[in-house]
């Protein structure tokens, strides 16, 4: 239970990281979006801003979380997708052109091509004047739940803890101001885990990448304050409030018992909240309003640092415009009219909700112990233990639902005969070639001479002990793709492939 005494800001962070909370300064209001080319998606992002999005956040087409150039013949059809297409240095500066990446934060989804990605953003920065130690933002870059969750790895799982440890180390020192990580429960959940097995898989996620720094030699307190976290907002109101709570403090006992952290900053777990995609029908999609907006009102009771509010029309296509803006608004409705912010922790000395946050935090600390047991998270991966346990939760409330056990509004009860008409977006089939042609065309005219000698540097650098992230940042500003540079890791790390 929680300590009578403990208040807002103080270890172990029940409560939540500040002492005021949001009313201070707001949580971070992102709008996830990305689709087809750069322009395209300048376009979104602009008129996002316009409508009050305080942070970006950029979705990558599936080519490019793969490591694949849109000319790949692997791409076909899926070029912009679910996300915008961005094969190099010249479409990251197509993508901000007109935005002031010193004014906004950044979170980018991408995790196996996650160093690539970063180092076109950071050169974009770069020639707009930015000062790199000043810049803000997030690099997904959790390569552990696409082994558990999703999918999109490329490389086998220790020499992608390699890279991702070199960009601990590298950022650092050159990025300050950047989360080099947001470990993600987000995924984990939508893959169909319970509360607990989404805490604890992150957690123990988290475990496994601060061991592989401190093995490669990094001190904990100088990479742990710019580690992030990404959870999910499901429908189970009260009990995502108290998981909330519960990660928060789990974590911070963590790095202090288990790591020796002592930065304050080191013990604060900093998460932004995506409302859960997963729970989008696309039977009757008016009422997936409803949903996201309990959803979204969790994650702001339970502390969240960042908040995207998933569209109504998500579960039949991209969001238009006007679902987009709509889904904004519920944040910006619970932010200025609700009056929850006006509180640090609206919820804190509820018995159900203390008692709540204790039994997930214990569930948790048991399957970290499971893990502990097994040799660790990548021992753990390898033998497919989280795998089968988030699989088995899936078919569990699976077979709930089909036996009306578990209602779901519109899909297993209250079902409506008539179809509603919705205008969904369509993506532009002609997108893909025009992307297609501009790459060619670059390939064309750089200096493929200069681009050849950095990837075989970084090649070398990847058979040896060298940090990779300087490499890869002189190939991305010689207009190598990221189809290029994957390739060459993939010559020396070879693919991951799931047994």
């Amino acid at each position: 239970m929680i300590d009578s005494d403990e208040l807002p800001g103080q270890y172990p962070y029940t409560r939540g990281i500040y002492p005021d909370m949001y009313r201070s300064r707001l949580w971070t209001m992102r709008q996830y979006a990305g689709f087809g080319t750069a322009e395209e998606s300048n376009r979104r992002y602009k008129y996002l801003l316009s409508q009050g999005i305080t942070g970006l956040s950029v979705a990558f087409d599936l080519p490019t979380q793969m490591g694949m150039d849109s000319d790949h013949p692997l791409a076909a059809g899926e070029v912009g997708r679910v996300g915008v297409a961005i094969c190099s240095l010249a479409d990251m500066q197509r993508l901000f052109d007109g935005i002031r990446l010193a004014d906004i934060t950044t979170s980018m989804t991408i995790n196996s091509t996650a160093a690539i990605l970063l180092s076109l953003y950071v050169l974009v920065a770069r020639e707009q004047g930015a000062d790199l130690r000043k810049i803000s933002g997030t690099i997904q870059n959790d390569i552990l739940k696409e082994y558990i969750a999703r999918g999109t790895y490329i490389y086998p799982p220790r020499p992608a803890m390699r890279i991702i440890t070199d960009l601990f180390a590298w950022a650092a020192r050159e990025l300050p101001e950047w989360n080099t990580i947001s470990i993600s429960g987000y995924h984990i959940r939508e893959a169909g885990s319970t509360a607990v097995q989404e805490v604890a898989f992150t957690l123990a996620n988290a475990i496994a990448y601060i061991d592989a720094a401190l093995a490669a030699g990094l001190e904990v307190d100088t990479f742990a304050p710019r580690i992030s976290f990404f959870f999910n907002s499901h429908n189970g109101f009260l009990e995502e409030i108290a998981k909330f709570r519960a990660a928060r403090r789990l974590y911070a006992r963590i790095m202090r018992e288990r790591f020796g952290a002592t930065n304050p900053r080191s013990l604060m777990m900093r998460f932004h909240v995506q409302t859960a995609g997963s729970s989008l029908t696309a039977q009757q999609p008016d009422v997936n309003v409803v949903r996201t907006s309990m959803q979204a009102l969790a994650a702001v009771l339970g502390g969240a640092q960042s908040l995207h509010t998933n569209a109504k029309d998500e579960a039949l296509s991209l969001p238009t415009e006007e679902s987009a803006r709509l889904a904004l608004r519920t944040q910006q409705i619970v932010a200025y009219e609700s009056g929850v912010i006006n509180v640090a922790d609206p919820f804190g000395g509820s018995h159900y909700i203390e008692q709540l946050t204790s039994e997930i935090e214990r569930g948790a600390e048991e399957y970290i112990d499971r893990i502990d047991a097994l040799g660790g998270t990548l021992a753990a991966i390898e033998k497919q233990y989280i795998q089968n346990e988030v699989q088995n939760a899936a078919y569990s409330y699976q077979q709930s639902v089909e036996r009306g056990e578990t209602v779901v509004v519109g899909v297993n009860r209250f079902k409506q005969d008539e179809k509603e008409s919705l205008g969904v977006f369509r993506l532009d089939p002609e997108l893909e070639q025009q992307q297609v042609a501009r790459l060619r065309d670059l390939r064309g005219s750089r200096n493929a001479g200069a681009v050849g000698e950095r990837l075989q540097s970084l090649q070398k650098a990847a058979q040896g002990s060298d940090n990779l992230i300087p490499h890869i940042l002189a190939c991305a500003e010689a207009y190598a793709t990221v189809g290029e540079i994957s390739d060459r890791l993939r010559v020396v790390f070879g693919e991951y492939h799931d047994t």
